[in-house]
């Protein structure tokens, strides 16, 4: 089986990922992102799954705990670009996800 990757963002980011070859769902309401994200990691062929972070940030904790359990699709949460040139904070972004992903802290030196 072929699997695909697919994307769940808003408006204002959906017409990047299309123009990367991706199919995207757009989310207008982030009120109904958490019935999307269940629909998406429903999808059949879906193998990774990119949600812009604040729309992942709108969905129930029980919806999210649900599909990250989910051996397929993999849950990737994409942050939103950021023109206020204040410093992204990267590396306690990829803590956080190590961290989720292995089940503790990692410290990187």
């Amino acid at each position: 089986m072929s699997y695909t990757v697919r994307v769940l963002a808003s408006p204002a980011l959906a017409a990047g990922f299309r123009l990367a070859g991706l199919f995207v769902d757009e989310v207008v309401d982030p009120r109904d992102a958490g019935d999307r994200l269940l629909l998406a990691a429903a999808a059949p062929h879906t193998g990774i799954l990119l949600v812009e972070q604040a729309l992942l940030d709108a969905v129930p904790e029980q919806t999210r705990h649900d599909v990250e359990r989910r051996a397929v699709p993999i849950l990737v949460p994409v942050p939103a670009p950021s023109w206020d040139g204040a410093p992204s904070g990267a590396e306690d972004y990829i803590l956080d996800l190590l961290r989720r992903a292995i089940g503790y802290r990692v410290r990187l030196q």
